[in-house]
């Protein structure tokens, strides 16, 4: 069983605690949704592996997470 004595923040605060640790700005909650719902397209359109790698690749890209989420679903669509 998960020792979750250490777990004492919520996702939220551990991701806006984690932004400031690599000096970044913190997600915006519209981000959030976005990179969310990507996640699950990603996952349902492949393998679950896929949601945490595409959200790497928009970071890496650069490309907002609303604009990478429309590409995703055309994406799908057109599959």
């Amino acid at each position: 069983m998960a020792d979750d004595t250490n777990a004492a923040m919520t996702g939220a605060e551990w991701i806006a605690a984690f932004a400031a640790e690599l000096g970044v700005t913190p997600l915006a909650a519209a981000e959030v949704e976005a990179l969310l719902d990507l996640a699950g397209v990603a996952a349902h359109a492949s393998e679950r592996l896929a949601a945490p790698l595409t959200c790497y690749l928009v970071g890496k890209a650069g490309v907002a997470p609303a604009e990478a989420l429309a590409l995703a679903q055309r994406m799908v669509d057109a599959g």
